[in-house]
């Protein structure tokens, strides 16, 4: 394991795009997040080939790798936002110098199709990462605080820290309308299998994380807890067949402990699906399992460490996640 050096406020932020392009951001999108970020005391700079752009949203894999491995081996860099999620960061895993990221440690933060890069990483290197909130997240004018709060836990801060529900959550397109938001009310963490677990962080977005499945990219399970979750494009059978897939992992009777992220409305997903789902699943049975974590595609996130060591409590009336190792 290799723990990053922590940020400051001064700290050199590098925003690259190994996934989607920025050139799918509105400009406001874009003003926003830059001055919610330097307003936070960050200095920001951007890759040279962020804006790059093709038919797939995206640039071609060697801007993107060049991005990249200059966003690490630039010793004034101290951390590294990726912009946006989406489809290909796959595609760059072949030809990243995984000894130069392991000589710069820095974190790298994002979620969605950035778990690739995370557990890539970390299987390759030891690197925590970051499965937290995009640079164009930080373009949320409204209910980012939460976000942003737990971003500074893991990624400025040494000590411990417990992870809490937040207040409300929001499922509406804030990118297309950030005045007229929807807020509701959260009901917090819902333990769906009793138990205590301790070990090491990996998965985030499921699809992402199953497709380094067969590959020298897949990190081991041994003594894990399994972050899950999924975005509006997935169905509660989607989610049951990718579920199935990494249950049927050589080594998933190493996994301890199940967290599983709030799921968007349009997935139809209720908490007497998910629990169908699960209590369907033989090998599933005594492991402990909290869902309606808040991270995935809703907002607000909190910053999780892929690779960090994390202790889970699924007491019913009480569920606790602690983050030990960020």
């Amino acid at each position: 394991m290799i723990i990053p050096k922590k940020i400051k406020k001064g700290s050199h932020i590098r925003v690259i795009a190994p996934s989607r392009s920025m050139g799918i951001l509105s400009e406001e999108v874009k003003e926003s997040a830059l001055k919610s970020l330097e307003e936070s005391g960050f200095k920001v700079s951007f890759g040279s080939n962020v804006n790059e752009y093709d038919e797939f949203y995206s640039s071609t894999v060697k801007s993107r790798v060049d991005d990249l491995h200059d966003a690490f081996k630039d010793k004034t860099v101290d951390a590294i936002l990726t912009v946006i999620g989406g489809y290909n960061s796959n595609q760059i895993l072949d030809y990243l110098n995984y000894d130069l990221i392991k000589e710069n440690p820095k974190y790298l933060c994002g979620f969605s199709d950035i778990s690739v890069l995370n557990n890539a990483i970390y299987s390759k290197t030891g690197l925590i990462g970051c499965n937290g909130p995009h640079f164009s997240s930080w373009g949320i004018k409204k209910g980012f605080d939460y976000s942003k709060k737990y971003f500074e836990k893991c990624c400025m801060e040494d000590s411990e820290y417990i992870i809490e529900p937040s207040d409300v959550w929001s499922d509406d397109p804030w990118y297309i309308d950030q005045e007229n938001r929807e807020f509701i009310k959260t009901e917090g963490f819902t333990v769906i299998q009793e138990g205590k677990a301790k070990g090491t962080l990996l998965g985030g977005h499921v699809r992402c994380f199953s497709c380094l499945q067969g590959t020298q990219y897949f990190p081991s399970l041994k003594n894990s807890i399994l972050l899950l979750e999924e975005d509006e494009e997935t169905n509660p059978r989607i989610f049951d067949r990718l579920l199935q897939s990494i249950i049927q992992l050589p080594d998933f009777n190493e996994v301890k402990g199940i967290l599983i992220g709030r799921f968007q409305k349009n997935t139809e997903m209720t908490e007497d699906v998910l629990r169908k789902i699960i209590s369907s699943k033989i090998k599933l049975k005594n492991i402990p399992i909290i869902s309606n974590i808040t991270t995935g595609h809703t907002m607000p996130i909190a910053t999780f460490p892929i690779g960090g060591e994390v202790e889970i409590d699924a007491t019913i009336g009480n569920p606790t996640i602690k983050i030990i190792t960020h």
